[in-house]
């Protein structure tokens, strides 16, 4: 072994051992995040039934959006331009984006309170909760987001942690009032507690007076993220509501329900998501040519985990599945085959957008999710339309397949732009 081999082996084989440390915190971290989501939904399936359920659904779906908006504008500029940087100039941007989360939060609850209180009847009061509840709910998704940029994916795994453990009280009371406007109260009041454990954890107080330079100065990058994550949450609320509309609140509910039994799996793909763009930033700096692989691998990986975890599920006992989800199993099981192959889709095509992410290459990654969330939106209603919820179901399946196609089509085409032209256009400071 030459002199040069031996230094280099060591190196790679510290990166190595980094990278698994990053990405285990990161599935630690998604587990307990999941772990509190999954407890609420069998919660209030169990408790209320598969209509409230599905006004629960609803509400949950909104705050999808609303806080896709939010990482649109707050954390995915802070995760592509402040992975790996000096703790100064990571400090004063979190700092900046925690604020423009708060910011967010306020706003856009406010506008579900003044909407909730106005629609009244079985929706309107989750709505108004919600409303209330989201200011905390997107500080602390922003410092998970901040925690994981720093590579500091342990405080964020005892953030979540503790939004955990204060759940559980919370959902102890939210049982004995036995309404959806508890168990969203209980959900979003205990995610608040973990957020002001946030600001002792990183000794940064969220500066709302600087949202706007934050969002002046990452323009070119969040509003596009903006679009591309809204376009994406949109669609699935879009889709939600249609098939409320079409066949039933109570569809809602039973979508909900087939997805919850892949919560284990989802938890496992989002862990990911937390932690890839910014490994996939560091693969570009380091090493360029090996961006392709890293996506492929990453891609093709989850998309193989979710097809074994619907395997199994399929062998679950009726009692079994009748314990975990009452009422709502005998439905959502019908479901698992479609829902598990549209889970395996999307994550094929989450590799390729981390490739996108990391590239800079918002217009790229603006242009796939739009064409993915055209897909996914057609397939869903025009599904239902057809053949009620099992033909959503199957109609998304077909639909994320498309949607992945587009991603990978449009991250080899950026790649071989970055290749004649290597000046990257991300930003590190």
């Amino acid at each position: 072994m030459t002199t040069e081999e031996e230094r280099t082996r060591p190196k790679a084989a510290n990166a190595g051992r980094a990278l698994a440390g990053r990405l285990s915190w990161g599935l630690a971290d998604q587990a307990a995040s999941s772990l509190s989501n999954f407890a609420v939904g069998i919660y209030v399936a169990r408790s209320l039934g598969v209509t409230a359920f599905g006004v629960f659904s609803l509400a949950w779906v909104t705050y999808g959006v609303v806080l896709n908006v939010s990482r649109g504008l707050a954390t995915d500029p802070l995760m592509v331009r402040f992975s790996g940087v000096p703790d100064a100039a990571w400090r004063g941007a979190v700092a900046r984006s925690s604020g423009a989360a708060l910011g967010v939060g306020a706003a856009l609850g406010a506008a579900c309170l003044v909407v909730g209180v106005g629609v009244g009847g079985r929706v309107g009061p989750a709505f108004a909760c919600l409303g209330v509840v989201l200011p905390g709910l997107l500080l602390q998704d922003a410092w998970r987001f901040a925690f994981f940029a720093a590579g500091a994916g342990r405080k964020a795994f005892v953030n979540d942690l503790v939004w955990g453990v204060a759940l559980v009280p919370a959902l102890v009371v939210a049982a004995r009032a036995g309404s959806v406007a508890a168990f969203v109260l209980a959900w979003g009041g205990s995610a608040a507690v973990a957020a002001v454990c946030g600001c002792f954890q990183s000794g940064i107080r969220p500066r709302p007076t600087g949202a706007r330079e934050w969002l002046r100065a990452h323009r070119d990058l969040g509003y596009r993220y903006l679009v591309e994550n809204v376009s994406n949450s949109g669609a699935s609320q879009l889709r939600a509501y249609g098939l409320g509309a079409i066949v039933g609140v109570g569809a809602v509910g039973v979508i909900r329900g087939a997805e919850l039994l892949l919560g284990p799996f989802l938890a496992v793909l989002m862990g990911l998501s937390l932690v890839t763009v910014a490994e996939a930033a560091r693969v570009l700096r380091r090493a360029p040519h090996r961006l392709g692989p890293f996506c492929l691998l990453l891609g093709g990986g989850q998309a193989v985990a979710a097809l074994l975890w619907g395997g199994a599920l399929l062998l679950v006992p009726d009692r079994l599945g009748a314990f975990v989800l009452g009422g709502v199993w005998s439905s959502a099981a019908e479901l698992i085959v479609p829902v598990t192959l549209g889970v395996a889709g999307a994550g094929l095509g989450t590799g390729a957008a981390a490739g996108l992410r990391a590239l800079g290459a918002a217009r790229r990654s603006l242009r796939a999710q739009l064409l993915a969330s055209a897909c996914y939106l057609g397939g869903g209603l025009g599904g239902a339309v057809a053949a009620g919820t099992v033909g959503s179901a199957w109609g998304v399946a077909a639909a994320t397949a498309c949607g992945s196609a587009v991603w990978w089509l449009h991250l080899r085409t950026a790649l071989r732009e970055h290749r004649q032209n290597p000046i990257p256009e991300v930003r590190t400071s």
